[in-house]
């Protein structure tokens, strides 16, 4: 049984500023905004929903299917997920074009600004979900606009049972779309403050919404998660951290462990207590894709 990721590759380039934003930046003077961060230390790490949640899934032995589109410059993305036994027949690399960038500063306080490029990401909406047997579970991440819509509907329309991660994605829609998003879901996660603004949009409470999907889950970073199931809540305790080093790709750490017990056919609690383990060693750890799992967490 595989699991189909719609999402994207990026490439993150992480720089630490060692002062504070607010000591540079003149709130009187932000309209003519014109300030230099020295930023000593600087890594680039594989990233990417799509990429980050392969990584989880196959890390705990799942059978990922990222699909995804980089450009000219994604071979060494391609060469490493296969390196992990990750498959790449639905990536699609397009030569004119950058894999998707995301370009990430932060200051001593943990404040972050971001540019993110989307490059061929913007072209997702070019791959179809395939017909193939063996995929019998999806998930639409955040992607491009117009492949996040038609991806749902090409998995509603095959049968495929699917998760709906609108993410950072979510602003992108209005009520409406929303709304069919949760009609042709089988499964929704989101954080707190999207799962807020995602009542707000559709105009409907969390407990109301799950009533219209198999279950609804909200993460909450340090506090856990909690379930929704046929307007009945849960909560699932967060698993502490032994450190807390970088909280980059905690989510799909989470929702890789998700599509690794649904695989198998777990009830959602167990599915979450394996989310909240899963995000508590990659935050202990350095990038996205950069921790390594025993045997044991999988139990």
């Amino acid at each position: 049984m595989a699991t189909l990721i719609c999402g994207s590759l990026a490439f993150d380039t992480i720089m630490d500023f060692e002062g504070r934003f607010a000591q540079q930046i003149l709130p009187e003077q932000l309209h003519i905004l014109n300030v230099s961060f020295l930023v000593p230390h600087l890594r680039r790490d594989f990233g990417g929903c799509a990429g980050n949640i392969a990584y989880a899934m196959r890390a705990l032995g799942g059978e990922p299917l990222p699909m995804a589109v980089v450009g000219g410059d994604g071979a060494d993305y391609l060469q490493r997920l296969r390196a992990l036994g990750i498959g790449t027949d639905h990536v699609l690399q397009l030569a004119d074009t950058y894999t998707a960038q995301a370009m990430i500063m932060t200051d001593r306080d943990n404040n972050q600004i971001t540019a993110f490029h989307p490059g061929a990401m913007m072209q997702a909406h070019r791959q179809r979900v395939p017909a193939r047997a063996d995929i019998r579970l999806g998930i639409v991440s955040p992607d491009g606009r117009e492949a996040m819509l038609q991806h749902a509907e090409q998995f509603h329309a095959a049968g495929i049972p699917f998760v709906f991660d609108p993410g950072q994605g979510l602003p992108m829609f209005d009520g409406m779309e929303l709304n069919h998003f949760v009609d042709l879901a089988d499964w929704i996660t989101v954080n707190d403050y999207e799962g807020r603004m995602l009542c707000d949009r559709t105009g409907a409470e969390l407990g109301a919404l799950s009533w219209r999907v198999r279950g609804l889950i909200v993460t909450l970073g340090g506090d856990g998660c909690e379930l929704w199931e046929n307007g009945v809540r849960r909560h699932v305790p967060a698993e502490p951290p032994t450190q807390v080093v970088d909280p980059t790709g905690c989510g799909d750490a989470w929702r890789g462990a998700l599509l690794y017990g649904l695989e198998r056919g777990w009830d959602l609690a167990r599915c979450a207590a394996l989310g909240n383990r899963l995000g508590a060693l990659k935050i202990a750890t350095r990038g996205p894709q950069n921790y390594v799992v025993d045997a044991a967490l999988r139990a």
